[in-house]
């Protein structure tokens, strides 16, 4: 390792980064295109547009030389699964029961890019998700993790809970080995998938995923995916939290990160009453309140539907006088399934 790459890794760790990585810019364009081409991307219109520059880290930036990877772990104090079994709460996934990661990520992310364009005279770019880049294939090209099974990355020393950040750069460095993939025959992260949403290993079809039905989705999730959701409110973490590789995941040391209270299996009674202004103050500075009331309100209902528990039949059939239409229609379902238990 030279001195430049030793001091920019040093910085990253300084900064906060559990995890730093760098690769070459990649191409994958074609990839991109084959995905989008199946449908596999659903409604998320956003992953179509500008292909070529989503694809190609030189398209969207032409002076790129190297891909420096970041990751910050996120992982839990014990595994989340257990928490399926409780059907009067809901479920929301690990990574978004603490303050929103994007915040964090960037802003150590700006640190280091601005530090690296006043250290070296560099030019470069920052992402952090929720810009046109596909963050996991460069982490995996830089040895940061591979892409499992389930596409997500893999980390032999963090197991599957790493936030990305992603750094291009015209400094051209060494790159470091990329990870070889260590899944062999496993297929748990395929075969425990509540909804089948994978075609083939190493393939999503997101339009099945319970974390795209219930995050980027809008309107009403169709009802062949509705009793599998089961208490599911807000993403799902089954193909990650059942990885053999989690017996080398360590819990966060990040604060902002930890859970709070409300976010662990909280009661379907309460939130499936949140108005607008109480929604955003329960979930304010969390990645959840970027869905709003209507859609998150619409999951619990679905959970609600589930739960077997006739006591929440009286807040269900209250909001099927709703004036959401995709909440009245949830609701209605709802009703109907407890209903149907008597």
């Amino acid at each position: 390792m030279d001195n430049t790459t030793q001091t920019i890794k040093t910085k990253a760790k300084a900064l906060g980064f559990d995890a730093v990585r760098i690769g070459p810019p990649l191409d994958l364009r074609e990839r991109l295109k084959e995905w989008i081409e199946l449908g596999y991307h659903g409604t998320m219109d956003w992953m179509a547009k500008n292909p070529d520059v989503r694809g190609s880290a030189t398209e969207l930036m032409p002076s790129c030389k190297s891909v420096i990877a970041l990751g910050v772990n996120y992982g839990p104090e014990h595994n989340p699964l257990s928490e399926m079994d409780d059907k009067d709460t809901g479920y929301i996934s690990v990574y978004a029961r603490g303050d929103d990661y994007h915040d964090l990520i960037k802003t150590r992310l700006k640190q280091l890019g601005r530090w690296l364009a006043q250290e070296f005279q560099c030019e470069l770019k920052v992402f952090v998700d929720t810009a046109p880049v596909m963050e996991k294939p460069h982490a995996h090209q830089a040895g940061l993790g591979w892409q499992g099974k389930h596409t997500n990355l893999v980390s032999r020393e963090w197991g599957s809970y790493l936030f990305l950040g992603i750094l291009y750069t015209d400094l051209e460095l060494p790159f470091d080995a990329p990870e070889t993939d260590h899944c062999g025959s496993c297929r748990q992260c395929l075969d425990i998938c509540p909804t089948n949403a994978f075609p083939n290993p190493y393939q999503l079809d997101a339009r099945k995923c319970i974390s795209y039905l219930t995050i980027e989705h809008k309107g009403s999730i169709p009802m062949k995916y509705r009793k599998a959701i089961g208490n599911r409110i807000y993403g799902c973490d089954d193909c990650l939290a059942v990885c053999p590789w989690n017996k080398f995941a360590q819990e966060s040391k990040e604060i902002q990160f930890h859970h709070r209270t409300s976010n662990q299996s909280p009661a379907l009674k309460d939130l499936v009453q949140l108005d607008n202004e109480s929604f955003r103050d329960l979930f304010r500075k969390s990645p959840i309140k970027r869905i709003g009331r209507d859609r998150f309100v619409r999951n619990v209902l679905i959970a609600i539907g589930n739960s077997e528990n006739p006591d929440l039949l009286p807040v269900a059939q209250e909001l099927t006088k709703d004036i959401d239409p995709t909440v009245q229609e949830t609701a209605q379902w709802a009703v109907q399934e407890l209903e149907n238990l008597a």
